[in-house]
This record gives C-alpha cells, structure tokens and sequence, in this order.
C-alpha cells in the first residue's frame, strides 16, 4: 500500500546544505495577484539556483547509456530556456504547490490523495530503496504493470536514483519481457500483480544484472530472498541518509540519459529510445504553456499504457509541469469502465489513441439506434447543426447557426456529461492515422478532436493543434522545434523531419538504427510523407516503409485507402491493403464483432454489424458463419462497397481488385495490432500468407 507521508526533512526541497526552507504556499493560500507574482519569482529563482553546469558534451546523438549529447539550444525564444533535470521540474511544483492534489486513486475501493509534497516524498523513499537494492548508475529499473501510483513513483524514485526507467508493455510475451530487461541491463524489475510475476521468473535466469523483483498489487504467492511486496520495498531504504541520496540528485545533469522507451517492435526487436532530463523537462514545459499557463487548473485520466511515450508525457510530465491532478482509471478501462472514471474525475484534458475515439463512437452510435424516432430525429438536426458550428469555429468565422443554442442544452451537454468530458477543454488523439468519418462525427456533437504529432523519439509531440486546428491536419510544429520535407516530390510530399530539443538521444546499443533515424546535421527522420498547407499546417500523407510500390512501379500509401473502404462499409473492423510488387491491390477485411473482457475477438458480430445484416435481411450472428457461408448478401454488400471506392480511386493502380473476409478480427493479444493499436502488417502478412497467396495464384 502506498503511504501518504514519509519521514523527509523539510529541507530537501532545496539542498542538504541549505537552511531549512519556509513551508510551501498552497494553491488556495495563492488568490491573490500579489502573492501569486511573488511566488513566481521565488520559482525562478530556486530554479536559477539550482540549474547545474551540463556535462561536456561535443556530439547531438549518442548510443551509449552514459554518455551525454549537446543539446539543441537556440539563441533566443523557446528553444533557449535553461535546461533542468526531472528533480528540478518535479521540485518547481512541490515547492510552489507542495498541498495541492497530486494524484487521486482507489484503494480497497476507498478514494485516496496524495499531494504533491507527499508525491515527492514517496519518490524519495523509493530512490532510497532503490539504491538499497544495489541499482548501479545508468541501470534499468523495468516497470511492468498496468497505470497506478506505483508505476509513477518507481519511475521517478528509479530517474532520482541514477538509474533508467524503462516501460515495458503489459502484452508482452516473457521473452519480450526478456528483451527490454536484458537490453537495458535492469537491476530491479516493478510488476504489478501474480500475472506478470510469473513471465519475469520464467526468464529470470537469462537476466544476469537482475537483483530484485518488487510487486505493487497483491500479495506475494511465494517467498523469495529477491521478492518484495511494495510495502516492503518502501521501507527498504529507510536508513539511507538524505545526504547520500541528494549527491546522487545534485550530480545528475539536464543533457544525461534517464529514461528508455521502447518501440513496439512492429518491424523487428524494439529499440531503447533515450531521452535525457531536458528532452522530458523541455518538452513537457512547452506543452504545458500551450496548453495552459497557470498551474494547478488541469485534471486528467491515467489509462493509456505509460511504456508508450504519449501516456507518459501527458499523465507524469506534463502533469508536474502543469501541478495538475492524475486520476487513474480501472485496469479494465478499455473494456468499459473508463466512463465511470472519466465521470468521476471530470477531466479537462483527455488524450484517446484513434481506437478509442471509435470506441466511444461505435458505443454511442448502439445507444442511439435503440432511441425512438423522435429522438433519432432530434439527434440528427442537432448534429447537423454541431457540425455546422464547429466548421465554422475552426475556420476563425465562429458563425453560430440558429437552434445552436438548443441543440446544446437538448443534445451537446447531456452527451458531454454522459460521457465525462463535461469540463474537458481539449480532446485530442494520436499515435495512430484517424478517419475523418471519426473527427466528423465528434465534430457534429461540438466535441472536437485535436490531432497530435510525434514520435518517441521526439519525447512524444512535434506539432499539435491545440488552439488552431484543421480536419485531417496534425497540425503545426511546437514552438521553438522546426520540421523539414526532404526530398520533396511535385506534389510537395517529402520525408517529415524534426529538428529541436525534444529529440531524442539515439538508440541504446544500436548505432546503425541511430544513423539511419538521425542524419549528421542532427535531424530527425520520422519515416512519415507529409506535406504542408499556406498556413503551415502538417497533413500526414503516407508512411516510406508502409508504402506499396506495385510491379508497374506506383507508389501508393495504403492507409487512406483503407480508411475509404471502411467509410464505405461500416460492417468492417480492420482492412489491410496488400499488392507490394504485385500487378493490382487486394485487400484483408475483418468484421466489426464483440470482444471479451481480455481484448480478444469472439465470434458474435457486434451491435453495429448486426443492425447492418438485418437491413439486408441476414439473420447470422456469427462471424464463423458468415465466412464459411460466404453470405451472398453480405458478399455482395461488401463488393458493391468495394465498387464505389474503385469509381472515385484517382487512378486504375489504386483500385482493390481482389479481397478476403478473414474469420476473425485482428488484436493486440492476437498480434496483428501493436499496443496502440497499429496495424502490424508484416505479421499479419505472415499469418495470412496462405490467403494472400490465393489472391493472387490466378
């Protein structure tokens, strides 16, 4: 169990040489303008105070775990602040809000707080524990379990101990598992319950750096001289003196690795993506203004896998940059229980992968079927009137048409507070393309969605479009970072390039996918086609490696012809275009079915497909059945489907001319989606080889 306080001197918030420190101001002691001003100066000038000398440093990129990079500072403007360590960040907020609410979490079905002064201390306690376990300098500490306060503090207390935290997804396989604890040299690995135990002690013996493994959740179901529970864990490191644990803190430096994340491994073994104290503290800086600049207003919800860069960001950094509040959600949210949390907290901020945009879309689109007539009259003009509007407020026209006003009050706000996002001021999405049907739909219920740009090896975003916005767009760069096309073709498409001080350090171990990712001048390459509008907005428009260049020599980017044929045919889940060095396209398809409370797909059509087979007078409700009839009604659907994307192809070389229902939808757990939901194509290749063999056998 966590504790809401540990026996830290006052005067650590500063150094352990300094006298001790007056007690932090709160939040609700700051209401006036005067004390407000006050305290900012006192920030800065800590904050000056405790700026460090940066470790001499002559190269931008490095694959070595100890090694430090020369940062990317500009002259002037945003890419010009002092660079600051993860202590630093983390102490601006503690020192000027130390009693404002940290995080907010359920134990024992009990809603608990910690503040941000009892946050940092529990940091504290376990960097202490850890440096009780033995963790060496630039060591991994692996963290392997659903979001929790738990998953925060070791991540921090590992950074505040010298070590690299390093996330690792809770659908890995043991031997994925082994990778990324091996690949990182970890010292101690964090799980959360038995489930995920027990894949680390299948492969424990291949970990030779490993000393200690600590569960958060649960008790422990067998004794072990390297085992502990996190109560245990906590207390560890009571006797390890402040002092020893601040000269740690004080000799870490702003452009020095402390964290590694790992990509999802879609096209081969993950790699260690480094970041250093400036790449996290810088970034999520610049976020936080563009987002807000006063502190202590924004709350969110922790639900998104924090080994993906984006949770991460957004929930731990952005949220102390930001003093905002964490809730976090059931592990089980995205089987349904995210709502109730996102009711509970009210979040005005909340961040969805495009899954979860369709998610709540599919959800609210069964809601609605089962309504009256008149109902289903009513929520059609009112989206009709919302999508008017929103159009028109992202155009800068912000033309409000007549009945706004009560389809806002009959339709917008009810589904706002059904949904949670009541107070949400920003709705935005990412790590994967999203439809415009999607973007639309939320659009029609004045729930705009923002779209996010980045990488992890961009410490998350490059652009976004937070307060300008445009459908299909990403939007424009952050402030004080820069973006190249290089090579450019007629059309102004070219390789997107990043430039700035979100950008990462290299890939640990791995100097040949650093000098393919980094070129000499320091840019990035992100892989992604993109071209910009006369406004400088950034329009994604295919990807370099996903592109398929058929036996006539076209260069086609699948995934908006993908997105076409699911707008053409809302019964398919997933489809997959195929055709590299091939004479036409041919397509994977999946149906839109039930899944169960793991994430793996069952054979029941779901609500949306079902209500789509009725209007063809199709009473199957099994996908089984329908492929191994091959429906002729549903066939023939889908073909016609297929016909009215054809007609509108830009050219005969993008036309499907072939496709197969496959007999099951694709997943996470299954292998064809990575752990944000993207499509793993050369796995899915591999499994429906066979299928694609057949396509084109004749």
């Amino acid at each position: 169990m966590l504790k809401g306080k540990t026996d830290v001197p006052h005067s650590v918030l500063k150094t352990s040489t300094d006298p001790p420190a007056k007690p932090p101001r709160t939040f609700d002691q700051d209401d006036d303008q005067t004390k407000q001003k006050e305290r900012k100066k006192s920030v800065t000038l800590m904050s000056a105070e405790l700026v460090t000398m940066l470790a001499p440093a002559e190269k931008l990129f490095t694959t070595e775990r100890d090694q430090p990079v020369k940062l990317r500072m500009e002259g002037s403007g945003p890419g010009s602040e002092t660079p600051i360590t993860i202590h630093q960040l983390f102490l601006e907020a503690v020192e000027g809000y130390g009693d404002h609410p940290a995080l907010v979490f359920k134990k024992g079905g009990q809603m608990m707080t910690l503040t941000w002064r009892q946050y940092y201390e529990q940091c504290r306690a376990a960097a202490k524990s850890f440096l009780k376990l033995g963790l060496k300098r630039f060591h991994g500490v692996g963290i392997l379990g659903f979001n929790s306060p738990e998953w925060f503090i070791s991540d921090i207390g590992c950074i505040f101990a010298g070590g690299l935290a390093a996330g690792i997804y809770t659908t890995n396989s043991p031997e994925a598992c082994h990778y990324v604890a091996y690949n990182c040299e970890a010292n101690v690995l964090v799980v959360e319950n038995q489930l995920q135990l027990e894949k680390i002690l299948k492969v424990k013996s291949q970990l030779p750096h490993l000393k200690a493994i600590i569960q958060y959740d649960g008790e422990l179901e067998q004794k072990a001289d390297f085992l502990y529970t996190w109560d245990q864990f906590i207390k560890l490191g009571e006797n390890i003196p402040n002092k020893q644990l601040n000269a740690v803190i004080d000799s870490q430096r702003p452009n020095e690795c402390c964290t590694l994340i790992y990509t999802s491994g879609t096209t081969g073994n993950p790699k260690g993506v480094m970041l250093s104290h400036d790449n996290i503290t810088w970034t999520a800086r610049t976020v936080s203004k563009l987002i807000n600049p006063h502190c202590c207003e924004e709350v969110l919800v922790s639900y998104l896998p924090l080994s993906h860069v984006a949770a991460q960001m957004m929930d731990i950094w952005c949220s102390m940059s930001l003093v905002g509040t964490a809730h976090f959600a059931e592990p089980d949210a995205l089987k349904g229980t995210l709502v109730n949390t996102l009711k509970e907290a009210r979040p005005t901020g909340f961040l969805g992968v495009p899954r979860v945009w369709e998610k709540i879309q599919e959800s609210m689109k069964a809601v609605g079927a089962k309504g009256s007539a008149l109902r289903k009259r009513v929520a059609d003009w009112a989206k009709a009137i919302g999508l008017q509007y929103t159009y028109s407020a992202m155009s800068g026209e912000n033309s409000v048409p007549w009945g706004y006003m009560l389809a806002n009050s009959l339709v917008f706000k009810k589904v706002r507070a059904e949904l949670g996002l009541d107070r949400c001021k920003l709705c935005a999405t990412g790590a994967a393309p999203i439809t415009k049907e999607t973007l639309d739909y939320f659009m029609s219920l004045n729930i705009p969605v923002k779209e996010l740009y980045g990488m992890s090896e961009s410490s998350g975003p490059h652009t976004s479009s937070i307060h300008e916005y445009r459908i299909g767009s990403v939007g424009r760069a952050l402030p004080g970072c820069k973006t190249k096309l290089d090579k450019p073709d007629a059309d102004g498409n070219g390789e997107i390039c990043f430039w700035g001080r979100h950008v990462f350090m290299g890939y640990l171990n791995m100097p040949d996918k650093t000098a393919e990712a980094l070129d000499p001048q320091g840019w990035l390459h992100s892989g992604d086609l993109g071209k910009h509008d006369e406004d400088d907005f950034l329009y994604i428009t295919g990807r370099i490696k996903e592109i398929i260049i058929t036996a006539g020599g076209e260069n086609i980017a699948p995934v908006p012809i993908e997105d076409a044929v699911k707008l053409e045919l809302p019964i398919i889940s997933n489809a997959m275009l195929i055709g590299d060095k091939q004479k036409f396209l041919s397509m994977l398809l999946t149906l839109k079915c039930i899944m169960d409370n793991d994430g793996n797909p069952t054979d029941n059509l779901s609500g949306e497909a079902l209500s789509f087979c009725r209007q063809l007078n199709i009473s199957s409700t099994r996908v089984s059945e329908i492929v191994a009839n091959k429906e002729p009604a549903l066939y023939k659907a889908i073909q016609d489907g297929i016909n009215r994307f054809n007609k509108k192809s830009t050219s005969n070389a993008q036309k499907v001319q072939k496709w197969v229902l496959l007999e099951k939808d694709f997943s996470v757990n299954g292998g064809e989606l990575g752990p944000t939901m993207k499509l793993r194509r050369p796995v899915v290749v591999k499994m429906y080889q066979d299928k694609i063999d057949k396509l084109y056998s004749h």
